[in-house]
């Protein structure tokens, strides 16, 4: 069995027009939802034996509150100018090429490619959750899915189950 926590960024800042796309920081909503799905991934016990974090600051700072709760020793984090706003077919290629000793892989990247693979790799689940994957994949969410296979590169559209799909209002307490 493997499972693929997939992490869309958390709520961007657009203020300074004169800033690279790609280095857009979090903004003060972005932070509390990084801050609260953190919490949530920690909660579930969803330790990832690796994590793929796109280079981009608004997914390295989505990233850095759930370092700060993991256990140590962190598990390995690669940073990827590739997962910057990389495509479903990108994202996927890249999970089929994980060592198959890994159970558990965290990818934290950007929509519509994070989106797009979430909804195709769901084959079944919640029928509600599945609609929710499938209708839009807003910042900070979160897609579990496990895949009943043995080898990463066996990862393909409709392989797995959506186990949860869950926002950042969706945990929110204030």
């Amino acid at each position: 069995m493997k499972t693929v926590l997939l992490l869309r960024h958390a709520k961007s800042a657009w203020g300074d027009p004169g800033l690279a796309d790609h280095e857009r920081p979090l903004n003060r909503r972005g932070e509390h939802a990084a801050e609260i799905m953190a919490d949530h991934i920690v909660r579930k016990g969803l330790r990832p034996d690796i994590i793929l974090c796109s280079t981009a600051l608004r997914t390295r700072q989505t990233l850095a509150p759930l370092l700060r709760r993991l256990d140590n020793p962190a598990p390995p984090i690669t940073l990827e100018k590739g997962l910057y706003l990389a495509s479903e077919a990108v994202l996927l290629a890249r999970l089929q090429a994980l060592p198959d000793d890994l159970r558990v892989a965290l990818l934290i990247g950007h929509n519509e490619g994070i989106g797009e693979l979430g909804g195709a790799l769901a084959g079944d689940g919640p029928a509600e959750l599945l609609q929710a994957l499938r209708g839009k994949f807003p910042t900070g969410a979160l897609a579990i899915l496990q895949a009943p296979i043995q080898q990463w590169a066996q990862l393909a559209p409709g392989s797995a189950r959506l186990v949860e799909f869950v926002r950042p209002r969706d945990l929110d307490r204030d």
